[in-house]
């Protein structure tokens, strides 16, 4: 955590931190995330500029999650921090009452922060190894200052839900459908359920409450032994209605190829915008293509999907689909 504040510190030299009895956060980081929220900055710039000026990880490693190449981000996150200085922005902590308003940034880039870090199999970044764990902090964090808002209860359920599974990923990439089911953290998965019964019951429905329950849903797989894709298609075509996102999208087109087959899943991929260079969608696309059976489409898919992964791990267990494996 300090190496990170320092690199913030860094990044933003203008940053002005209350002192730890003044401050409103239990958590600096959270501060600094919500600083990055300044008036001069685009918005498209705040969540990858909290990820990487606070929570540390680099443009190379954000940039995917944003379907730009690295070079398009660090450029955008460069004119972000020279307008912050031009702007000669002073940043303080926000006030309690402050907070609310400001929550959906911060809490989308908890989320992305906890996803660099269960992408963190054996070769990766070291460096990623922790961000899951820190995920599931800040999360808490943002429950304690917002205990009366569903979005944030919501977000920590999504995180330990894909945290419970982390000891079914040891050993290299598994994907959730291969995942045991009995190496799963089952009081960490009653945890989630238990914050989201609690979300449930303040009202409303977000994009985070949306999300915990498609997570909730997998996770009826330890008691059932099997996945209800029925439920997850109705939970995920009404997550993109309310947030739609590319990775959204392509997990509804893989739910799609279970319940309507692989030709519908391949017409959700086409209408993907942005998709060349998102790995998840060429990958899920070699999966369709292969059980519509179309060989050498399929080939050229996967061989796409292995161009674009940058870990390790995920390569190594690409390779082992193009040999004959599942990429469901």
């Amino acid at each position: 955590a300090r190496a990170r504040t320092a690199t913030a510190r860094a990044a933003l030299p203008t940053l002005v931190l209350l002192s730890d009895e003044e401050a409103a956060m239990p958590d600096h980081r959270l501060g600094l995330m919500f600083a990055c929220m300044h008036p001069a900055l685009d918005a498209a710039a705040q969540t990858p500029l909290m990820l990487q000026c606070v929570l540390g990880p680099t443009a190379e490693r954000i940039a995917p999650a944003f379907l730009m190449t690295p070079a398009a981000l660090g450029q955008r996150l460069t004119r972000a921090k020279a307008r912050l200085k031009a702007e000669g922005a002073a940043f303080a902590i926000p006030e309690a009452d402050e907070i609310a308003p400001r929550l959906a940034p911060v809490m989308e880039a908890v989320l992305a922060a906890a996803a660099l870090g269960w992408e963190a199999v054996p070769g990766s970044d070291p460096a990623r190894a922790d961000l899951a764990s820190e995920g599931v902090h800040l999360a808490e964090v943002l429950v304690s200052l917002a205990p009366d808002k569903p979005e944030p209860r919501a977000l920590l359920s999504l995180i330990l839900h894909v945290q419970a599974r982390g000891g079914a990923r040891v050993g290299g990439y598994v994907p959730l459908s291969e995942q045991d089911v009995a190496r799963w953290d089952h009081a960490m998965i009653d945890a989630a359920d238990r914050h989201l019964a609690a979300a449930g019951a303040m009202g409303g429905l977000g994009r985070f409450q949306l999300e915990a329950a498609i997570q909730s849903v997998h996770a009826e797989r330890r008691a059932t032994g099997r996945t209800h894709w029925a439920a997850l298609a109705t939970l995920h075509a009404a997550l993109q209605r309310l947030a739609p996102s590319p990775g959204g999208a392509v997990a509804q087109a893989a739910v799609t190829m279970e319940v309507e087959g692989p030709a519908a899943a391949v017409t959700l991929l086409d209408g993907l915008a942005g998709a060349e260079r998102f790995q998840p969608a060429w990958a899920l696309r070699a999966e369709a293509l292969a059980r519509a059976g179309q060989g050498p489409e399929a080939g050229a898919a996967r061989a796409m999907a292995l161009g674009l992964a940058e870990d390790p791990g995920l390569r190594a267990w690409l390779v082992r689909f193009a040999s004959g494996g599942s990429a469901a």
